[in-house]
């Protein structure tokens, strides 16, 4: 079991940069891929971004990418996510999530999530 805690979101303006953490309970965390989601009002959650167990392997969505780093310290039990050149359409809830199988972006292979954190970026 994986409890997972998201923090570090907030208002901010377009350009603008904001770092989120998730800190992940439990010994097993460095046996988990980590991802990133998000969900905006009246949208799908969708995803942002994803890391191997090592952090050796990234993936990211073509939204973000170039613009959006995935990162993790396994001897902290954390995965970050900094976000540059923020758009209004960043603004979202964002989630981490755990897998036991495979940095992917589909939801569904994600075994744990976290309550999420509001990032809002205005024009």
């Amino acid at each position: 079991q994986v409890q997972l805690a998201e923090s570090g979101g907030g208002l901010v303006r377009a350009g603008d940069s904001l770092r989120l953490s998730c800190a992940a309970s439990g010994r097993t965390f460095s046996s988990y891929a980590m991802g990133w989601f998000r969900q905006a009002p009246g949208k799908e959650r969708e995803f942002v971004a994803a890391i191997s167990l090592t952090g050796g392997g990234t993936s990211y969505s073509d939204s973000v990418k170039d613009r959006f780093t995935i990162s993790r310290d396994n001897a902290k039990n954390t995965v970050f996510l900094q976000m540059n050149s923020l758009k209004p359409e960043d603004t979202a809830v964002y989630y981490c999530a755990a897998s036991r199988w495979t940095y992917s972006s589909r939801a569904s292979q994600y075994d744990y999530w976290g309550q999420g954190t509001q990032v809002t970026v205005s024009s």
